[in-house]
């Protein structure tokens, strides 16, 4: 027969962190339990954030119509705008898996994802009135009273909601399924494996496990029959397997032969290879494809970088057009040689462009060996020093943007003379290029 692992009974006290590092220790369950199950977390915080977007809705709209005219006004506007505003801030925070236990602890992530989301939100809702020229329907008073109380009844919401997740992790007050636990012996992890459990509310009534990898295969039907023995009856609710993947042929058997039972049998992986299930997956065709390596941007945010630097690219050019033409003509007449002076720069992923900059140097310096412009550089033009001083000799960088060389924001390229040069120098140069330079950057802004 399969052995039975001891259950502990009092551990130390346990802190928060430690829920989702696997290190619980066992408390004694003197406090009373919440009715509200750990699986229900997000589903009560978007009804908690619908819940607030509309009452402060509703207040605002009948506190500016009762302060403005003395009437209460029409409270039907108030929950329209709060229904499509509440629609577009929870999908979009949906989307972003902001609702997730797990993010919902990280006030910090919280509040900033919470604030571009909102705003993100009215913005839209802004450019849709100017489109639709439907101003006049819409008190701009009382929107404006929304816009900034529910951003901050938001705010102050997403600190009670992370203050008791994080309390009823610690003290162990969601209420929870009885379960059984299967593992692996002397598996690590899994008396952590039995301590999140029950941390997340879920009753680990008793711990069977498994035999050794190269035992024989009545004793995995052993421990089948006793598993099913004792569920027989009993209050148990689930049954919960911990083990290496690398097992997945005998654990397959195990829950083969425990489908008698009118339970849900959940696998937890754990071992070295538990890693790649943390990991982001995507379907590809009929296999499925792990994420090892998240790329800069995905394809939605490279789209959305790409149309913003299209969009002021091309506004700054049509805008800033009488002056460089006066550029153009101040440095023909200031110095002899060309107008633009292009240089070949490393780009994403090491392609190589030109770059475009007003010529600013009675030099044209482009190859393996490029001395860099120094505090009154005899080869600066006398019109250059003002170029270079108000950055103005930077603005045909515009041009390399629309030619998709370049960005607004991103790292600045160098010279390749120096591009090799610092290779050498500094570590992880190379993630430079793991983004498109840009026009500016916060090392050039800082």
């Amino acid at each position: 027969m399969a052995r039975i692992a001891p259950m502990n009974s009092v551990k130390p006290p346990l802190t928060v962190d430690a829920v989702f590092a696997g290190g619980l220790e066992e408390l004694s369950e003197t406090g009373r339990k919440w009715p509200i199950y750990y699986d229900t977390v997000e589903p009560l915080a978007i009804i908690a954030d619908l819940a607030t977007i509309v009452l402060v809705s509703v207040f605002c709209g009948l506190s500016y119509h009762l302060h403005e005219w003395g009437t209460p006004g029409d409270i039907s506007k108030s929950l329209g705008a709060a229904i499509l505003v509440s629609a577009l801030f929870i999908s979009l925070m949906k989307i972003r898996g902001m609702y997730r236990p797990t993010e919902l602890l990280v006030l910090r992530h919280q509040i900033r994802a919470v604030c571009l989301t909102w705003m993100g939100v009215f913005f839209l809702l802004a450019a849709s009135v100017f489109a639709l020229k439907i101003g006049n329907e819409i008190s701009r008073g009382s929107s404006m009273l929304f816009a900034m109380f529910g951003l901050i009844a938001l705010i102050v919401h997403r600190r009670l909601v992370s203050s008791l997740l994080a309390k009823g992790l610690a003290e162990r007050r969601f209420s929870g399924r009885n379960v059984v636990l299967i593992t692996d012996q002397a598996k690590e992890g899994d008396a952590g494996l039995t301590q999140s459990l029950t941390g997340l509310g879920l009753r680990v009534k008793r711990n069977f496990l498994l035999p050794p990898p190269d035992a024989d295969s009545c004793h995995r039907k052993d421990v089948a029959v006793s598993v099913i023995e004792y569920v027989r009856g009993s209050d148990i609710e689930e049954v919960v397997v911990g083990a290496d993947p690398n097992r997945w042929s005998e654990l397959r058997a195990l829950v083969a032969e425990l489908r008698v039972l009118p339970f849900p049998v959940s696998f937890v992986p754990l071992g070295a290879a538990s890693e790649i299930f943390r990991r982001p997956y995507r379907k590809l065709g009929n296999a499925v494809c792990v994420e090892l390596q998240r790329g800069p941007l995905t394809s939605f945010e490279q789209a959305a970088k790409r149309c913003m630097d299209i969009l002021f690219a091309g506004t700054a050019l049509t805008a800033l057009l009488p002056l460089l033409a006066l550029v153009a003509v101040a440095i023909k007449l200031d110095s002899q040689g060309p107008i633009l002076f292009r240089q070949k720069r490393c780009g994403f992923n090491g392609k190589r462009f030109r770059i475009y900059k007003f010529r600013t140097m009675s030099v044209l310096e482009d190859g393996p060996s490029v001395m860099q412009a120094q505090l009154a550089d005899e080869r600066v033009t006398h019109l250059g020093a003002l170029l270079r001083r108000t950055s103005i000799d930077e603005l045909p960088q515009l041009l390399n943007i629309l030619e998709g060389n370049m960005s607004l924001v991103g790292p600045r390229p160098h010279a390749l003379a120096h591009d090799n040069q610092f290779d050498k120098v500094f570590r992880n140069y190379a993630f430079r290029r793991r983004a498109k330079p840009g026009m500016s950057c916060w090392a050039q802004v800082n």
